[in-house]
């Protein structure tokens, strides 16, 4: 997936990464590294596989997707935009500056930054990559194993309390 790895290697991303990964350092709950990143765009295909959204989402665009959709949690903790907003601002920029024999389509992009923009609501998930990325995003977190599930700020009924849902 040439378009997932030029945002990967994209300076800008790299740049959001570390940062995040800094300011999570001492954090005792979830983080939002490389790790989660990953979880997120496996768990969000097999789900398009199982739900045969595949027609419709290609992989590099899921994974485009998970890979951008928390790279604006650093300017949450510095400058408490949240980080929903920060990461539509930011993944455009990435996006908008990848090398043209990289980029994703205005219509590919718009999608993206809709699913990024959308997914701590539920709700707010028109669209299918939107709920696939809602959905990964709670999924891919063993809330049910945490040691810091007692003092988590999470409602009881977002928190994925079972291996399987």
């Amino acid at each position: 997936m040439p378009r997932v790895d030029a945002i990967w290697r994209h300076p800008l991303y790299q740049e959001q990464l570390m940062r995040i990964e800094e300011l999570e350092r001492d954090r005792v709950f979830c983080r939002h590294g490389l790790a989660h990143l990953l979880d997120v765009a496996r768990i969000m295909w097999m789900l398009a596989l199982e739900e045969g959204a595949t027609d419709v989402l290609s992989r590099d665009v899921v994974y485009a997707t998970a890979l951008l959709h928390d790279i604006g949690r650093a300017a949450q903790y510095e400058m408490k935009e949240p980080h929903d907003i920060a990461g539509v601002r930011i993944a455009r920029e990435i996006m908008g500056t990848v090398d043209d024999s990289h980029a994703f389509s205005r219509e590919e992009q718009d999608l993206i930054a809709g699913a990024i923009g959308a997914h701590r609501d539920g709700a707010g998930a028109a669209s299918p990559l939107s709920r696939l990325l809602y959905r990964a995003d709670k999924l891919s977190r063993p809330c049910f194993a945490c040691p810091a599930r007692p003092e988590c700020h999470w409602p009881e009924e977002q928190q994925n309390l079972t291996i399987c849902r």
